[in-house]
């Protein structure tokens, strides 16, 4: 029986952008960026922020996304330092998925860089093995884009996905039917999508680093010592078996910007000033998608890289800009009444998206001025669609302008 019931086995793909905004940063600067092989996106070249991405040259280094900026030129000193325009990669994103949803039946943007491809039944009208689609996908997509992609795929999402990690960079790996067992008895653990730091900490107290490792464990083991349900799902991960379905429906689960400063942040208005222009990038992010939040969270990191966080969840979701700046506006204040100190990092994230906007309550905190009225959301509609049409600084609130 096929992996998710009668009908013919699934053909799924994962197409997964090689160093992608590495990729983009070298299309918007051929000059620049587009002749230099040690490649860093992110932070500055005096050393502030951190890594988005790295080219593969400088991973050989030990540089990784998420390293502070500083560090990755210690270890990498020859290394360039860029940055690349959100919106240019929110532009590339689009373009694949355009392109990608021309080659495919149904299609889900995983993330900005990866993309489900569902290809169920299409054996027959392209008279091509999986890989042969695969590569000819590629193919297109560097041809029309620019972007080098790597592919994975199988009958499982989650196998799909591993399967485009052995696919990297610029190549195409298919796990068969009938042999997703042996691919996953391959991995560590700690490779399994879901399967966080804390989890392989507690089963490697028990031996079991490799999947091969935990194989042979019984579910009735697993359930005893993590439980129930993450006990099933654990059992069922390691083995490879995955019901998700590709789904171009599946909402985003979180819509963050955070931005690390030239020099550290001092003063409250100054930071109030930093949090406005991350509200209304990840308010416009989020509207664009058709949804809208119920957990605000802010994430500060102090100059001693102390980094802390404070979420607060709604009973209503919010959509306007103003919204959000004024929930995040209330964490900031929390988490500089806990401790003050100077800043280096500021982040918003929202969570709990919901794909219709519900109301949003007046007078969300007590002295604050009433938010989320239908006039409020009106203006914010107005100004997105003044955005579209003449760009993203086409209007800004009048705080965050800068003399």
């Amino acid at each position: 029986m096929p992996p998710d019931g009668p009908g013919p086995a699934k053909r799924i793909l994962l197409v997964d952008c090689d160093a992608f905004f590495v990729q983009v940063a070298r299309l918007q600067d051929p000059a620049e960026a587009g002749g230099v092989e040690l490649l860093l996106v992110g932070g500055s070249p005096t050393g502030r922020g951190v890594v988005t991405s790295a080219s593969y040259e400088a991973r050989k280094f030990g540089v990784r996304s998420a390293m502070p900026t500083a560090e990755a030129l210690r270890l990498c000193p020859g290394a360039t330092v860029v940055g690349v325009p959100r919106s240019a990669c929110v532009r590339k994103s689009r373009e694949i998925g355009e392109l990608l949803g021309g080659l495919a039946p149904v299609v889900q943007a995983a993330s900005i860089d990866e993309f489900y491809l569902d290809l169920t039944g299409t054996d027959r009208l392209f008279r091509e093995s999986l890989e042969a689609t695969a590569t000819r996908i590629r193919a297109r997509v560097l041809e029309e884009t620019g972007i080098s992609v790597s592919i994975g795929g199988s009958t499982r999402k989650m196998v799909a996905k591993l399967a485009a990690g052995f696919a990297k960079p610029g190549g195409v790996h298919i796990v068969a039917e009938g042999e997703e067992a042996a691919f996953m008895r391959k991995l560590d653990l700690a490779d399994i999508p879901g399967v966080g730091p804390a989890l392989v900490e507690s089963l490697r107290r028990f031996g079991l680093v490799r999947v091969d490792d935990a194989l042979g464990i019984e579910l009735e083991w697993l359930q005893k010592r993590f439980g129930a349900h993450r006990g099933r799902w654990l059992h069922r991960r390691i083995r490879g078996l995955d019901s998700a379905r590709v789904d171009p429906r599946e909402p985003r689960k979180s819509i963050s910007s955070e931005r690390t400063f030239p020099t550290d942040l001092e003063a409250d208005e100054d930071l109030e000033d930093a949090l406005m222009k991350l509200s209304v990038s990840v308010g416009r992010t989020m509207r664009r998608s058709g949804l809208a939040a119920r957990t605000v969270t802010v994430k500060l990191r102090d100059s001693d890289f102390t980094t802390r966080s404070r979420s607060r969840t709604l009973g209503v979701a919010v959509r306007t800009d103003e919204a959000v700046y004024c929930v995040a506006r209330e964490l900031l204040k929390e988490l500089r009444r806990r401790r003050r100190a100077r800043a280096r990092l500021l982040g918003v994230a929202l969570k709990n998206l919901v794909s219709e906007a519900v109301p949003e309550q007046l007078g969300l905190f007590e002295g604050e001025q009433t938010v989320g009225s239908e006039r409020q959301r009106a203006l914010t509609e107005a100004v997105d669609g003044l955005r579209d049409r003449f760009g993203e600084g086409a209007v800004v609130p009048g705080r965050i302008i800068q003399g």
